[in-house]
């Protein structure tokens, strides 16, 4: 008796993945994406973000790397902004002609279909960290922050996202903790590890309070 063997094919492939971009404030990569593991499928694709990074200038940059992949199916993409509803509401370290476009419908256009999802960064990183990282079958509440050009953060519990928290934009000492604490304050003011951490940790104290 033969033992009939299954191959995966491309279809079957793509029928599990997904393509994620993000948007940020000095370059936007993307990438396909195994929506069962999590991983990043091959490498990822990045341009700089246009200056002014202004919603179309985007899109257009958005439609761009998903042509290099040759892909037609659901994106995902991220912002540096509060976003409902598929809706910027607010616009950091991106052109402010960002707040109140509709995000979806934007990306729907230059994408030619309308399979998008919109989601402020740090909550898809959250999302993501829940389902397949650290957070994954954790009770409770799970926290994720971002740093890189201003700090993101995500707050979730048992699972359910609660979405644009925004905690980079606490004051820490009569500055935005995002412009105390962020990576990119670290390479401007040429701060050493240690210097970097003590303001870190000072944003960590206050976000813990």
């Amino acid at each position: 008796m033969t033992q009939a063997v299954t191959e995966s094919t491309p279809t079957d492939s793509r029928q599990r993945q997904g393509f994620g971009v993000d948007v940020g404030g000095s370059g936007i990569k993307g990438g396909i994406v195994d929506l069962v593991t999590g991983e990043l499928v091959g490498d990822r694709y990045k341009i700089e973000t246009p200056q002014p990074s202004t919603p179309d200038s985007v899109a257009a940059v958005v439609a761009e790397i998903t042509a290099y992949f040759d892909w037609t199916g659901p994106v995902g993409v991220t912002l540096p902004a509060v976003v409902t509803g598929g809706i910027a509401r607010s616009a950091a370290n991106i052109d402010k002609s960002w707040i109140d476009t509709d995000a979806k419908a934007l990306f729907s256009s230059a994408l030619g279909h309308s399979n998008v999802t919109v989601l402020n960064d740090a909550d898809a990183a959250g999302v993501a960290e829940d389902r397949y990282g650290a957070g994954k079958d954790k009770s409770g509440v799970v926290v994720l922050l971002t740093f890189g050009t201003g700090i993101g953060s995500a707050l979730l519990h048992n699972g359910v996202l609660l979405p644009n928290t925004e905690f980079g934009h606490l004051e820490v000492d009569g500055m935005e903790a995002e412009h105390r604490a962020a990576s990119s304050v670290k390479e401007n003011k040429g701060l050493s590890y240690k210097e970097w951490a003590k303001e870190v940790s000072k944003v960590l104290q206050t976000f813990e309070a």
